[in-house]
């Protein structure tokens, strides 16, 4: 049976003439190929391309095919190979069991189609008590059809008794659905995964605006709805769909190449086109776009496309002419996986060399046979494998070997455990299930069908090519994975893998530019639009985005237009700003002189001048200084909230303490030698310096406490349109208004006493120097107060510490710098009997101005005795006056004093046993 088969595989010609004139008479269906064998397998298989109809009849009748398909003799070829190699492997022949094959023509007609399956179902019956008389072996499975069309119509006939169906190229996502078609298998993926890997590659090439060239029919429809969906998916716009019509003939079928045309050119825009067609449709229309571009005179290059070929034409042998290629551009075909064709080209191999021989039963090989043999060939068989081996699609010829091979391994795992020569006792559905259920082996790959009935192996992705003068189909650029929606480059990077047709450009509107967005008009694609700038503190970076993104309005900022973000400009009194220089060494230079102005007074702190300046009290009023020196380099650098409460607090509770010691002084002053004697010794009683300066800073720190506590100063971000001014708040105004103002009501409290005693004798009074200072100070607060309320910016801080360094340098000036003067370049200056003589020349001008002016005697001597009594000297025993001031009073007729009687009133006072010192 085995030497029976192959020669029944090997398929010459001349015998059946009558079979290749087309069909018989209606209802007498005879197939085209048979071969015996112990379970029979169909085949169906798109021979011819098409069947001439008489419009005029109305009787039932076949009709004449037309048109030899010899890719389709490939096929079925393929069919008896596969079926050949089974016979004689181990799998069937462990079990003593052979594969036959009955073949029909469908003529790509659903009519001849149907009429096919009609006669695979009779003989499906073979075996059975419905057996007809003219039964052979039974079919068990059937293998086809080419086209979706035809296999959904066959797939709903099959599905009546349950005989499995096993495509090797119908496509459509319909066929997937197991509820309507449920003994429908395939060998390759549905569509709608093709679809999905060319939305994915236009996307990945930054094509939006593609066309649409279809088929009518199922497949082309559904192709349609998918790759629409996809699209729509991946932001891809149709611009124009065309549907040719799929059984338009003659002028109808040139009218609706016609309209294709029209609407590409149309177009212009839409520089990639999709096309699900049959592959004579597309040489139509390639051949109409190049008559209307001559039409119209035009350059080629005009009517040059990318066009995206799905599997029923990416390979075709149809459109291998290497001036359509020129004229149409560049093709991106889309094809199933590929195998090993060595056993099939071995096959061709021994056809060639059999020539005529043994051809008795196929007669579509014949007629091939007969048509070469026409055109005058000297070898008929060599040149009858040439153009097989032109014609063969490598993908359709291993779907085809997969299905033989699924149908033959179920067959074989259901024998194993019955006896499948006796005919009718295997079922079809039987075959069915175990097709469902079971794994098959084929070219050492182990391949299973997926719930839908589909073996989805994923899609080789060519690029045409020109060489020796002839399209090379089969540079395969990448590899379509479908679990993971990717693409494998073969060769190199993807982008690279397509450089001819990267730099190509398909879209409706030009890509907006970063800093840009695509703003869509009412009732356009969604890829037709205009491209705006994208408004201040917005921004786009990347081309053709939707909308501008919106920057963090706390910390950057963009002009109109922008395709990034600036970060905002931090505005705060910086250590590098010149102005900060300047006051920090001004600091600098202040905490130095005080420090060196403490010194001085600690080692010169038993002179007079030192006395008179406070004693110990100098030292305090100097260490606040520094401290307020200190809280002023706070206000440099960017703030925190812990910086902006420490620097009020220190500058403010440090110049209480400073004015609070000078308020001492002054009042010391006031008491000593302005104040009624009466009342000397009332309010010498509630004198205490030491405790007037903590009630006084008490107060202030109860204040500051308060402030803290209640409402504290922190850190405040002010944003600006390209910057952030980083400030400090003070929290409660309230507050911080209270605090400047204690320390300004203290120094006005300074500023009454010294002012009424300023013309007391000079080296006992620094009433003037308070004065001034204090005067200094509170003009320079008052200045302050406006221009701190009215100033924002950066600078704000810089305005506090001028106002506190002017106050510092003013109390150093005045209160220190004239002593220091005296201790370093005045030293005779600087001793007891400077000092009192000083106080006679003082009691002197007193007595004298008395006797000008007329003024009241007891009043004006009582001052001016005041002052010999209370005048300092270097210890309590030297509490009195010299000789000589005595003598000059006693021979004045306005004071008769003697000196007892001054020593009565120094006792009276107690002033001799205390030395006042300022």
């Amino acid at each position: 049976m085995a030497q029976v088969s192959s020669g029944i595989y090997l398929l010459a010609i001349f015998c059946c003439i009558i079979f290749g004139k087309g069909a018989s008479e209606y209802g007498v269906k005879a197939p085209g190929v048979t071969g015996r064998g112990h379970v029979i397998i169909g085949g169906m298989f798109p021979i011819h391309r098409g069947v001439e109809k008489n419009d005029s009849s109305f009787e039932p009748r076949s009709h004449t095919c037309f048109g030899l398909s010899i890719r389709a003799v490939a096929l079925l070829l393929a069919m008896i190979n596969a079926i050949d190699v089974l016979n004689e492997s181990p799998l069937l022949m462990d079990l003593n069991i052979t594969l036959g094959y009955r073949m029909q023509d469908s003529c790509s007609d659903v009519s001849t189609g149907l009429r096919a399956t009609a006669d695979f179902l009779e003989q499906a019956k073979c075996g059975t008590e419905h057996a007809s008389s003219t039964c052979d072996q039974p079919v068990v499975a059937i293998l086809g059809s080419a086209f979706s069309e035809m296999s959904i119509v066959v797939a709903r006939q099959l599905a009546i008794d349950m005989i499995p169906q096993i495509s090797y190229s119908s496509t459509a996502v319909i066929l997937s659905d197991k509820r309507r078609f449920p003994s429908f298998l395939r060998t390759v993926p549905n569509d709608e995964y093709q679809t999905a890997a060319m939305a994915k590659l236009i996307k990945l090439h930054g094509w939006n605006w593609v066309g649409m060239v279809i088929s009518d029919g199922d497949y082309g429809r559904s192709a349609l709805e998918h790759f629409a969906a996809q699209a729509a998916e991946n932001g891809i716009c149709l611009a124009f769909k065309s549907i040719i019509p799929h059984t338009a003939t003659g002028e109808m079928l040139r009218t609706a190449v016609r309209q294709t045309v029209q609407t590409i050119f149309q177009h212009p825009k839409a520089q990639v086109i999709v096309s699900f067609t049959k592959s004579f449709h597309m040489k139509d229309v390639y051949e109409e776009m190049r008559n209307e571009t001559l039409r119209k005179g035009r350059s080629i290059e005009s009517m040059r496309r990318v066009w995206f070929a799905s599997d029923s034409w990416s390979t075709s042998a149809d459109m291998q002419d290497d001036q359509i290629l020129k004229d149409v551009g560049h093709v991106v075909g889309f094809n199933f996986k590929t195998g090993n064709l060595s056993s099939f080209n071995k096959y061709l191999d021994r056809l060639e060399a059999t020539g005529y021989n043994d051809t008795w039963n196929n007669t579509f090989l014949e007629e091939l046979f007969t048509l070469k043999n026409n055109s005058d060939f000297s070898n008929v068989a060599s040149e009858v494998v040439k153009v097989i081996k032109q014609s063969i699609n490598p993908a359709t010829i291993l779907s085809v070997e997969l299905a033989v091979a699924a149908a033959a391994q179920a067959i074989a795992t259901l024998c194993r455990s019955r006896d499948c020569t006796t005919p009718g006792k295997l079922q079809p559905w039987e075959v069915l299930e175990a097709l469902r259920l079971n794994e098959f082996d084929s070219q050492g790959k182990r391949h299973v069908f997926d719930n839908q009935g589909d073996i989805n192996q994923g899609y080789d992705v060519a690029i045409w090519k020109s060489r020796n003068g002839n399209i090379d189909v089969h540079d395969i650029v990448a590899e379509y994975n479908p679990q993971t929606n990717s693409f494998t480059p073969t060769k190199s990077n993807i982008t690279d893998s397509f450089q001819d047709i990267k730099h190509i450009i398909s879209k409706c509107s030009n890509s907006c530019m970063p800093g840009e967005f695509k703003k869509t008009s009412e009732g356009q694609h969604t890829c037709c639009y205009d491209c705006m700038n994208c408004t201040e503190n917005y921004y786009s970076n990347d081309t053709d985005m939707d909308q501008c993104l919106s920057c963090d309005k706390n910390a950057e900022w963009s002009s109109q237009g922008s395709s990034i973000c600036l970060p905002k400009t931090s505005l705060f009194f910086k250590w590098q700003d010149p102005l900060a220089i300047a006051l920090l060494v001004f600091s600098a230079l202040g905490i130095l002189l005080v420090l060196m102005v403490s010194a001085l007074f600690i080692h010169q702190r038993h002179t007079p001048v030192v006395r008179a300046a406070g004693g110990p009290l100098s030292q305090v009023i100097l260490y606040s200084l520094v401290v307020s020196f200190i809280s002023a380099v706070l206000f440099v650098g960017q703030p925190d909230s812990l910086q902006c409460r420490a620097r009020q607090i220190l500058f403010g509770i440090s110049f209480t303490v400073c004015v609070s010691c000078i308020l001492v002084k002054s009042l010391k002053i006031l008491l000593a030698f302005q104040l009624n004697i009466d009342m000397q010794g009332a309010l010498r009683k509630v004198y205490q310096s030491y405790l007037i300066v903590v009630a006084c800073v008490a107060v202030q720190v109860v204040i500051c406490i308060c402030w803290l506590v209640l409402k504290s100063p922190y850190k405040h971000v002010i944003l600006q349109p390209k910057s952030m001014l980083e400030n400090c708040d003070e929290g409660s105004n309230l507050a911080f208004g209270v605090m400047l103002g204690y320390i300004a009501l203290l120094a006005f409290v300074c500023f009454v006493c010294a002012f009424v005693g300023r013309k007391l004798p000079q080296r006992y009074n620094d009433a003037k120097f308070i004065t001034f200072s204090m005067l200094l100070y509170i003009i320079s607060w008052v200045i302050f107060v406006p221009i701190y309320i009215t100033t924002t910016g950066e600078y704000l801080p810089a305005v506090e510490m001028v106002v506190i360094l002017i106050s510092n340098y003013g109390i150093i000036g005045c209160h220190f710098l004239p002593k220091c003067y005296i201790i370093l370049f005045r030293k005779a200056q600087n001793t007891s009997s400077a000092f009192r003589e000083k106080l006679y020349q003082y009691n002197v001008k007193c007595t004298d101005s008395f006797s000008v002016s007329g003024s009241s005697v007891s009043e004006k001597q009582h001052s001016c005795q005041q002052s010999v009594r209370h005048s300092p000297s270097s210890s309590p025993e030297k509490d009195y006056v010299k000789p000589e001031v005595e003598k000059y009073y006693s021979n004045r007729d306005s004071f008769k004093i003697s000196y007892r009687d001054n020593h009565k009133l120094i006792d009276r006072f107690g002033f001799h046993r205390r030395s006042i010192s300022f």
